[in-house]
This record gives C-alpha cells, structure tokens and sequence, in this order.
C-alpha cells in the first residue's frame, strides 16, 4: 500500500492538482507508522521532490510529512536540495510581504507568523483595502494585485511549517547541513531577510554549524597545545563544556590537570546527547575563550565565528576573568557533537603557536 499511496501522492503533484494534494498526505502519513527505515527511506526518496515544486501551506505540509519520516528513522539526504529550494522560495515571499506591509500598511503592527488564519483574513483584507486606496490616489505602481499578496502573505504564514522540517533534518545530518549550506539561493534568501523575517535565527545557526572542521586549542598557562576536530556543535557554550572535558587528564600525558578542569559527568551528557537539564546545576564556566587576534570568544556565539589563522581556528584558553554559568547544555536536542582530540602537540610546536597569539583583550562581563 505504500507504493500506491506514494503513487498518488506524485500523480497529485504532477497533476497540480492541490485537492488531490492534500487528500494523498495524510493517507500516506498513517502508512508509515509501522514502517521500518528501509521503507521510510524508500517513501521519503520517492516523494521529497515534491517539495520543491509546491508552494505555499501545502508545500509546507508535505515538507512536514517528509520531516517526519526523517525523525521516524528514513535517510535523509533526499530532502536538502529540495527543501532548500521550497524554504528560500518561502523566506524570499515572506521577505517581500514585510517589505510590502511596512510600505503600505499605515504603520500597522506587523503579525507573527505564528498568528494562523484569522490573522491571515485580516492581513489579507487590510492590505487589499491599502492597495486600493493606493490605486485611487493614482499610487497604482505601488500596488500588488490580490493574487500576489495572497502568494506573499500565506508565505509569511506558512513559515513556520517550512522551518520545522528544516531545522530537525539539519540536526540529524551533517550531510544534509553540508548540501542546504551550499545552496546559494538558500543561504541568500535568509541574507537578504535579515531582521525582517522573525524565526530565522535557529536555522541561521544550523547552517552555519561546522562538521570536520580542525581546531587548534591553546592552553597559555601550561603551553600547552591541542589539535582536535570538531562537528554538530550547536555553539560556543556547549563547544565550552565539550573542550573542558576533552583536555582534562593526567598530566603526564599532555592533557590538562583535572583539579577545577573537567566539568561534572552530567554536564557533558546534557552537551552530548543525555538530559537537557544536569543533575548538577547550573554548568560552570572553566575557560575564558580567547581568539588568536586576543578578543574574546563568546558563549553566545557560534564555532564558527572564531577567527581563522593559517587556515585554523584557533582557541586560547585562559583562566576564567569572572564566575560564568549557564543551564541548557546545547541549543539542539536532536544534534549530536563530537569534539575529537587528534593530537597532543610537541612543546616546540605549541610555542610556535603560542608565540603568533595576541594577549587577551580587557573586555567587561558581556557573557
């Protein structure tokens, strides 16, 4: 029966026929619950295309459908590129609707996305009465016709449905964040809405999140030096916690005195993969981040925010200016990290590195 129900379901599409659409989601929907991977696998690489080319809540719908599989256990790989191509063309609506409800709207509040549809009938009846006007004030170029503030208001609703699959199928796989980073109309869809567009600040940082990526970690106080790799780090307070327990060790072989070092056993599961919440509370900053140019690495911040030199990020850790702490231990639930330590670095090699690092710039407690 899954065959048939996916059959249907790309005869729809295929069609453009949006009733036989939404008729052929939730059959298929409810086929899968017994599925296993193999078959989930096999659905999801049949039906993911469809994402690209159906627009609006119904695209939404099934990029939600074909998220779902994905947490049920399918391959996911078969849904970046098309749902880089649905989710640009829904951020760049959605762009354009801020763009035209700032323009028209007589300085009325702008409604979130997460508003549904009474704020859409409203939206959708304000603007059409705006554009009017502008048409009998003889202002016609700045009007849309009805057809397009549709399209660009129900992007701007639908979002949420868009991000939603989004954000899961980046924490699950580092392929998929490697294909949707490289979309260009994707990564400049979320460029060009800036501010305008709320909601857009997760998927900002799963794309940005960086997977085999080198790191080049100093320990001023010991000179000591690490090169270590890093992946699915969410940001810099979990990347924090992940680097304390990564160095801390016996001395005699290279790694960081334990004393005031390693963090608690249940910090490091609620920055992995265990609870979110530690049993012991709140986790407790052991470092202060420094970059090789002496400015600050921030907790807020992302990996790859770090500065580059000679084609590393580099991390300097320097004892703690202030007491620091923190309760989540990562930003995402479904990502799981790795921070690998490669290699202790010869002493001669560490104090060249040491020796190209600016000292750590004076900055108040911002973090």
């Amino acid at each position: 029966m899954l065959n048939q129900y996916c059959d249907d379901l790309i005869r729809a599409v295929a069609d453009q026929d949006a009733a036989a659409i939404a008729e052929a989601i939730g059959p298929l929907w409810h086929a899968t619950e017994q599925a296993g991977d193999e078959e989930l696998s096999a659905v999801l690489a049949r039906v993911s295309g469809a994402v690209a080319v159906v627009p609006g809540e119904l695209g939404g719908t099934l990029a939600m459908l074909c998220g779902g599989l994905i947490e049920r256990g399918a391959e996911p790989s078969p849904l970046a590129a098309p749902l880089a191509v649905g989710l640009a063309r829904t951020i760049t609506s959605a762009t354009g609707f801020a763009a035209h409800w700032q323009a028209v709207s007589d300085d009325y509040e702008l409604p979130g996305p997460e508003d549904g549809p009474p704020a859409f009938r409203a939206v959708m009846a304000h603007l059409v009465e705006r554009n009017d006007a502008l048409r009998e004030q003889g202002r016609g170029a700045e009007a849309l016709p009805t057809e397009r503030i549709a399209e660009l208001a129900e992007a701007w609703f639908t979002l949420p449905t868009w991000l939603t699959p989004a954000t899961s199928l980046l924490q699950l796989s580092p392929a998929a964040r490697a294909d949707m980073a490289a979309q260009p109309q994707l990564t400049s869809a979320v460029a060009a809405a800036g501010e305008s567009v709320p909601n857009l600040g997760f998927l900002t940082k799963l794309l940005a999140v960086l997977d085999g990526e080198r790191l080049i970690v100093l320990h001023r106080e010991s000179g000591r030096g690490y090169q270590l790799t890093i992946g699915g780090v969410g940001d810099n307070f979990q990347l924090h916690t992940l680097l304390a327990a990564t160095l801390s060790g016996p001395v005699e072989a290279g790694l960081l005195a334990e004393d005031g070092v390693r963090p608690d056993p249940s910090w490091v599961a609620s920055a992995t993969d265990g609870p979110l919440e530690p049993a012991v509370a709140p986790i407790r900053g052991q470092f202060n981040l420094v970059a090789a140019d002496g400015e600050w690495i921030f907790n807020e911040g992302v990996p790859a925010d770090i500065p580059v030199l000679d084609g590393h990020r580099v991390v300097v850790l320097d004892p703690p200016t202030y007491a620091r702490s923190w309760n989540i231990g990562r930003l995402f639930p479904m990502m799981r990290p790795s921070v690998v330590l490669d290699r202790v670095m010869p002493a001669d090699e560490a104090a060249g590195w040491l020796a190209r690092i600016a000292p750590p710039q004076p900055v108040g407690a911002a973090d």
